[in-house]
């Protein structure tokens, strides 16, 4: 189904950064490349300026809102600014609308709006697991709101879909049964080929030889940061000589900053360029995530034929279809980031070639073009 015209919601959009930013980004790119036109509906939670811009081929319109939380959870302002943005968005001619999450007030917008234009939305969910702020009082009040706001999304009559097998089956806690999975994507190659000339072992002193276990993410507790910081200090990880590098930044800076030297290193937040070349330098991918729709970390390590040992969260079966690929943890704890490190180096020489799978498997099976038709499909 190709020439036609797509609103992707989404609470949030670059240069606000996240999972789900960098998907509908990306989305919308590979529709306007299979000649569609597509229209992005967002937030400006950035203050980049309400209104509606033009963007690598992509029209892109910003309300202006108020980011609580840190721009966790942006709500439109309903003034003339944001009244005369929504006019606009309702005199496109619309042939599909998809909305992605399910819990955000702008999640029903896109509903609304679909309705508006006598079409069924199609609501792609990203989590597995319920969403978390780290203050037990705060989430089981987001507990509460994401039941009642995904009830309020029902009576818009949505086709649902899982950005993976685990997103599918979490949203059996909502008595939602899904069409099927519209999975999250990467330009393999292109990302390969955009890593910088940085040499991270140069910079930090570590050996080409050396075990390098690298995080990339944000430093919040459900990563599982505090779990890589224990396991940076056990001494059966010292006797092979690896070193655990983090990449990212979050309310964690500070405890991972007071955790560095010896085998911990913190390199802050990485350009994507950057990332792609410290993935392409490092042996191992460590992410004892708590919860993930479908990282896109774990493609972009798979891309760069970087293995991962990964808690069993969303993508991470998908890309890590049995042992030959990478390892699932059991859990999250240091204990089983440290038994499953010690694993993997005992047979070292595997490494190589499990990345070297997964990168096939990314490259034939997660590019942007099988999503964007999965997108169309979806919306017919």
């Amino acid at each position: 189904m190709e020439g036609c015209s797509y609103a992707l919601f989404s609470a949030q959009y670059p240069p606000h950064m996240g999972g789900i930013e960098s998907f509908t980004q990306g989305l919308a790119s590979a529709l306007v490349e299979r000649g569609n036109d597509v229209l992005v509906v967002t937030n400006d939670t950035d203050g980049v300026g309400s209104g509606i811009v033009r963007e690598r081929g992509v029209d892109v319109a910003r309300l202006p809102c108020r980011p609580l939380i840190g721009g966790r959870l942006p709500l439109a302002l309903h003034n003339a600014s944001c009244s005369e943005v929504l006019s606009e968005v309702s005199k496109r001619k619309l042939d599909g609308v998809l909305v992605n999450a399910r819990f955000y007030p702008h999640s029903l917008l896109g509903m609304r709006v679909a309705r508006e234009h006598g079409l069924s939305p199609v609501v792609l969910d990203h989590g597995s697991a319920y969403l978390t702020f780290g203050n037990p009082v705060l989430d089981v009040g987001v507990r509460m709101w994401e039941h009642v706001i995904t009830m309020m999304g029902k009576s818009y009559g949505p086709r649902y879909y899982g950005i993976s097998e685990k997103s599918v089956d979490w949203l059996r806690a909502f008595g939602i049964r899904a069409c099927g999975v519209i999975p999250n994507a990467i330009d393999a190659a292109s990302y390969r080929g955009s890593a910088s000339s940085r040499d991270f072992r140069g910079e930090l002193g570590v050996a080409g030889s050396a075990p390098l276990v690298v995080f990339v993410g944000r430093l919040i507790p459900e990563k599982g940061v505090r779990s890589i910081i224990e396991a940076s200090r056990d001494k059966s990880l010292a006797a092979f000589g690896v070193t655990f590098v983090l990449a990212g930044d979050g309310p964690l800076a500070g405890e991972v900053r007071a955790a560095e030297g010896g085998a911990l290193r913190w390199v802050g937040r990485l350009s994507r360029e950057d990332t792609a070349a410290l993935l392409l330098q490092a042996n191992l991918l460590c992410l004892p995530s708590r919860s993930e729709g479908f990282s896109t970390t774990l493609l972009e390590a798979a891309s760069c034929a970087c293995p991962a040992l990964v808690t069993d969260v969303g993508g991470a079966r998908e890309l890590i279809p049995d042992g030959s690929y990478g390892k699932i943890m059991a859990d999250a704890s240091s204990r089983s980031i440290v038994r499953d490190i010690v694993a993997l180096l005992e047979r070292r020489e595997n490494l190589a070639a499990m990345g070297r799978r997964g990168q096939r498997l990314v490259s034939e099976l997660f590019s942007w073009d099988n999503t964007a038709r999965a997108i169309e499909q979806a919306c017919l």
